[in-house]
C-alpha cells in the first residue's frame, strides 16, 4: 500500500487526503493547529473556514456554478459536506461553518486508511519522511519555516499580498427595526439576508470615518499589494467616497420597508448558522483596530449597538509562482530532484484562489498522485471546464505578473462559434463545460480512478 502525506488539513488537503483513501491509499494528514495557531483560525478543526462562509453563486450557468457541478460528478467529499451544511443564502451556496468543519474533521478522523497527526512540518524533507508522494496544501497562511524552505528549493521567491476577513455580529444586537430581510430584486420581507439602509447624510458620515479609522497593518497600499476579491472595505473608500456603493454597499434591488424607497446605500448581513445567531457583514473585509471596528461599525444603521462575535482581520497571503514552478498536473518539479520523492501543491497555496477552487485543487491533486503512484496515465482535464481553464491558466508559462484567480470565463477557450447575449454566452459555456467533464469522468472511470461514473 502506498503511503501519501498531506500537509495542511485546509479544503484542499481535506478532499485530497479522502479521495486518496477511498483509493485505496494509506494517508497521513498533518495538522499543525491547534499546536501551532495563526492570525484567523479559532480551532482545530480540518476545513475551517476563515473569511466568509459563502462559496458563491449556485446557478449553473456561472463559472462558480460550473465548478460546483464538476465536483458534483466527481463526487467529491468535501463539497457534500458543505452542502450537507448549507444554509439559506439565496442564490449561493453558504454553510454554518461549524457544522461544516466538524463534518469533514469526522470524517477523516473515521476513515480506517486517514491517520492524523498535530503539530508543525518545518521542510520539505521532513514532509517527505517515510512517505511514497507529498501533497502541499498548507494554504496562505503557511508557516514561515515552510514557506521559507519552499522557496529556497524552488529557487524562487514567495509571493504574498494582502487578505483580509470580514466581522461577523450577533443577530439579536441587529435593530430589526431597521434592517430589513430581503434579497435584491425580490418582494419585501422574503429574503435571506439582512439589509442595513443609508441615506446620503449617514453614508458620507460614515464613509469619513471609515478612510481615517486608525488601521493595524498602518500602509497605503497599492493594488499589487491585495488580493482584488478580498480588499479591505476601507481600501476600496479611500478609492473615491461614492466607490462602496457602487460595489459591496450597492442598494440596487432593494426597498427600504420604512420609506418605500431605495436606500443611498445599504450593507448586507448574511447568515453565519443555520440557526441565525450571527450574521456577516458581506464584503467588509477590513484592516481597521477592534476599538476602530466597534466604534465605525456601530455607525451602520441597525447596528449601532452591535455586539461582535468576531472581528475583521488581515493577514499576509502566501502563494506560490504557479507558472514558473509547477506543471498542469499539480507537480512541483523543481524541487523534486533534491527531496526524493513525488511533491504536489493544491489549493491557494498552488496559486488559485477561492474555497469551490480549493476543493477542487484537491480532488485534482489527489487524483494525479493516485495515477502517478500506479503507473496510470492521467487523463487530462479539458479546457473547457472551469477548473481545467483555471488550471492551465495558472500553470502557463506565458503567464506574467501572476495573482491568484478564481474560475472565470474570461480565462476559458472562446466558443467555436461567439455569442452576442451575454447570459446566453454564459449558458453555452456551462453546456459545453459539462459535457467536456462527463466525457473526462468517463474516462476516469476507464482508467480506474473512478469505479463507476462519479463514484469514489
Amino acid at each position: 500500500m502506498n503511503t501519501v502525506n498531506v500537509i495542511g488539513g485546509g479544503l484542499a488537503g481535506s478532499e485530497a487526503a479522502l479521495r486518496l483513501a477511498d483509493l485505496g491509499f494509506s494517508v497521513t494528514l498533518h495538522e499543525m493547529r491547534p499546536d501551532v495557531p495563526t492570525p484567523v483560525h479559532r480551532s482545530g478543526n480540518m476545513a475551517e473556514l476563515v473569511c466568509s462562509n459563502s462559496f458563491k453563486s449556485k446557478k449553473p450557468d456561472t463559472a462558480a456554478g460550473m465548478l460546483k457541478a464538476e465536483l458534483e460528478m466527481l463526487a467529491s467529499p468535501v463539497y457534500q459536506a458543505a452542502l450537507d451544511a448549507s444554509i439559506d443564502a439565496g442564490g449561493a451556496l453558504a454553510v454554518d461553518r461549524e457544522a461544516f468543519s466538524q463534518s469533514v474533521t469526522a470524517a477523516l478522523e473515521a476513515h480506517p486508511r486517514v491517520q492524523i497527526r498535530r503539530g508543525e512540518v518545518a521542510s520539505l524533507r521532513e514532509a517527505a519522511c517515510d512517505c511514497d508522494a507529498v501533497i502541499l496544501a498548507t494554504g496562505p497562511l503557511t508557516a514561515d519555516a515552510l514557506a521559507d524552505d519552499l522557496a529556497a528549493l524552488t529557487g524562487t521567491d514567495q509571493l504574498a499580498f494582502y487578505d483580509a476577513a470580514a466581522p461577523i455580529v450577533m443577530a439579536d444586537s441587529v435593530d430589526r427595526s431597521i434592517a430589513f430581510r430581503q434579497n435584491r430584486y425580490e418582494e419585501t420581507g422574503a429574503g435571506d439576508y439582512l439589509n442595513c439602509p443609508f441615506d446620503k447624510d449617514a453614508y458620507d458620515a460614515f464613509i469619513r470615518e471609515l478612510v481615517g479609522a486608525e488601521r493595524v497593518v498602518k500602509k497605503d497600499f497599492e493594488s499589487k499589494d491585495l488580493f482584488q476579491a478580498c480588499q479591505p472595505i476601507e481600501e476600496i473608500a479611500r478609492k473615491g467616497a461614492d466607490a462602496p456603493r457602487f460595489g459591496t454597499m450597492k442598494p440596487v434591488g432593494l426597498t427600504d420597508p420604512a420609506s418605500g424607497r431605495r436606500p443611498w446605500a445599504a450593507v448586507q448581513l448574511r447568515a453565519e448558522d443555520a440557526a441565525g445567531q450571527s450574521y456577516n457583514l458581506v464584503g467588509f473585509q477590513t484592516n481597521l483596530t477592534f476599538p476602530e471596528q466597534r466604534r465605525v461599525f456601530r455607525m451602520i444603521p441597525g447596528l449601532e449597538h452591535a455586539e461582535f462575535a468576531r472581528y475583521g482581520v488581515m493577514h499576509r497571503n502566501t502563494y506560490l509562482n504557479s507558472p514558473r514552478v509547477l506543471d498542469v498536473t499539480g507537480r512541483l518539479t523543481v524541487a523534486e530532484r533534491s527531496i526524493g520523492v513525488p511533491i504536489f501543491v493544491a489549493g491557494q497555496l498552488a496559486g488559485t484562489e477561492g474555497y469551490t477552487e480549493a476543493i477542487r485543487s484537491g480532488a485534482h491533486v489527489g487524483l494525479s498522485v493516485a495515477a502517478l503512484l500506479r503507473g496510470i496515465a492521467l487523463p487530462a482535464v479539458p479546457s473547457q471546464t472551469a477548473f481545467g481553464a483555471l488550471m492551465r491558466h495558472a500553470t502557463d508559462p506565458a503567464t506574467h505578473n501572476y495573482q491568484p484567480s478564481h474560475v472565470n470565463f474570461g480565462i476559458m477557450p472562446p466558443l467555436a462559434v461567439p455569442i452576442r447575449a451575454k447570459r446566453e454566452r454564459y449558458a453555452a459555456f456551462a453546456e459545453r463545460g459539462r459535457a467536456a467533464m462527463e466525457a473526462y469522468v468517463d474516462r476516469l472511470a476507464q482508467v480506474g480512478l473512478l469505479s463507476v461514473k462519479g463514484e469514489a
